[in-house]
């Protein structure tokens, strides 16, 4: 399967500052960047919402044998790894640019692209909100009530 940015060699730090040039491009404030062992997370203001992406990246262990399985040296594993972490930046630099430009130019609005990501009261996302959600509702056959939370458990009808 073809990887998209597969041999990239723009740098991880590189892409972060792309993304955030085309954030500000189409409107976007009040950024914010973290990182930590196996993902790093941008997050930004538009459209009066906070919007939070987190990017799952490889642990250098991962990259420790060859694809054939030979052992790696330590300068080989660490060049191995930090090429799939710049793959990962350019893929979400790819994801977030094709967001807003299908939103500038009508063929989505700002909530459908970004739905998942923004960031609810509380911190936690949309998507993360939803996926148990969905989840029972294809396992009970039936869709969520609408306020789960207020829910005490018994079927209304």
């Amino acid at each position: 399967m073809a990887q998209y940015a597969k041999n990239t060699s723009v740098s991880s730090e590189n892409s972060r500052l792309e993304i955030e040039r085309i954030l500000i491009r189409y409107g976007a404030d009040n950024f914010a960047y973290a990182t930590a062992a196996g993902q790093a997370l941008i997050g930004f203001t538009m459209n009066e919402r906070q919007v939070k992406f987190v990017l799952p990246l490889p642990r250098k262990e991962e990259y420790s044998l060859t694809p054939t399985g030979k052992k790696r040296t330590e300068n080989s594993q660490y060049e191995a790894w930090e090429q799939a972490c710049r793959q990962r930046w350019r893929a979400l630099k790819l994801v977030i640019q094709a967001k807003l430009e299908a939103v500038e130019c009508g063929i989505s609005v700002f909530e459908d692209e970004f739905m998942s990501n923004i960031v609810l009261p509380g911190g936690m996302t949309v998507g993360d909100f939803m996926k148990p959600q969905i989840s029972e509702a294809y396992k009970l056959g039936k869709p969520p009530s609408i306020l789960p939370m207020l829910s005490s458990g018994k079927e209304s009808g």
